[in-house]
């Protein structure tokens, strides 16, 4: 398939620029998959379409705020530094801009949020291919824990902040998020309440909980066009004992597995058989039409930018094994902007089923 067969006109006016004031008052677009209807309701109602004995799998990663200011420590130049992966005690991996600033040697001096100088430092080491360069920290004993004070949230480009605003802390992080490392929220899950998970528990939907640090991959662009010769980033998960029984346990007694964003659906089928295993690891599982998805039955997601690699995902679960659900996908995506739906990290969702 082409990466043109990925593209839809989407009114700017739709991308979402801040959340709604109530997480669970977003809309949510059904899709039923075998009989093509569509249904337009709350989030909230999501628990009317699951089922007692059913599995709701989320994506407990939890976003650090990756973005960081700085100056070269010789001539005062400003950098931006975006973290994407920790390699090592204070050794990271990290999009710099401006890049051809930053050859390795530089020593990036880290500002805090009024612009001043701290004791932490940045040593550029190297760079690759893709144009990150790596820095080893300095001035601190973890950079990591310092992140709170220095750091700010990485919001998408399309979202337009000359700042963050104090309520991006709190809303573009959900509110099961444990476990430290994304540099972009599993926005699927940002709809969810505590309130609104205790209703789904106490209908007897179980829920548990897998890991995906979610990484620049996410943003970058498709750049080939035939989208088989795509590659994609790698990412690093982990999947409990606890999640591995209760998932197998719920398929082998009929039950339906629902995925909470793309994220916890690549975790989910990235083991390539009909049962999950616990176990940590990295993956770069590329979803495309035709899938044979194995694991999960229904997908909660967002509504996903043109041509990216996160639409060609929902693609494929519209029409598992077949290459028909590019249509039907669109479609659904055709009737949310008719209908005025808000779009990506902090707009509406949908429901697969």
């Amino acid at each position: 398939m082409l990466i043109s067969d990925f593209d839809y006109p989407l009114p700017l006016e739709l991308i979402a620029q801040s959340p709604l004031r109530e997480r669970d008052h977003s809309r949510l677009l059904v899709l039923d998959r075998a009989t093509q209807q569509m249904d337009h309701r709350q989030f909230r109602d999501l628990v009317e379409y699951l089922s007692p004995g059913d599995v709701l799998v989320l994506n407990n990663s939890k976003v650090i705020p990756a973005r960081l200011r700085g100056r070269n420590s010789r001539t005062h130049g400003q950098f931006e530094v975006l973290l994407v992966e920790e390699v090592g005690e204070n050794n990271w991996w990290a999009m710099v801009r401006p890049g051809k600033r930053a050859s390795p040697g530089t020593i990036i001096q880290i500002l805090d949020k009024q612009g001043q100088p701290t004791a932490v430092e940045a040593t550029v080491l190297e760079f690759n291919a893709t144009g990150q360069r790596r820095l080893q920290f300095s001035g601190q004993r973890s950079v990591l824990e310092e992140l709170a004070a220095l750091g700010e949230v990485p919001l998408p480009p399309y979202i337009k902040r000359e700042v963050e605003q104090p309520s991006d802390r709190d809303r573009y992080q959900t509110v099961y998020a444990e476990t430290a490392g994304s540099v972009a929220a599993p926005t699927a899950g940002l709809h969810f309440t505590s309130e609104l998970l205790d209703v789904i528990r106490l209908r007897g939907i179980s829920t548990c909980f897998v890991t995906l640090h979610v990484g620049l991959g996410t943003f970058a662009p498709v750049k080939v066009e035939n989208i088989s010769e795509h590659t994609m980033h790698y990412e690093k998960f982990s999947l409990s004992v606890e999640t591995e029984e209760m998932i197998n346990g719920a398929k082998q007694a009929g039950h339906r597995i629902i995925a909470v964003g793309t994220t916890t659906l690549r975790v989910l089928e990235s083991t390539g058989a009909d049962r999950v295993a616990a176990g940590s690891g990295r993956t770069n599982l590329f979803v495309q039409p035709p899938y044979p998805f194995r694991i999960v039955d229904a997908l909660v997601t967002n509504f996903h930018l043109p041509r990216s690699t996160l639409l060609m995902l929902a693609a494929a679960f519209a029409a598992p094994g077949e290459t028909r659900g590019r249509e039907l996908l669109l479609r659904a995506y055709a009737e949310a902007i008719a209908q005025r739906y808000r779009f990506f990290s902090y707009g509406d969702a949908m429901l697969l089923k």
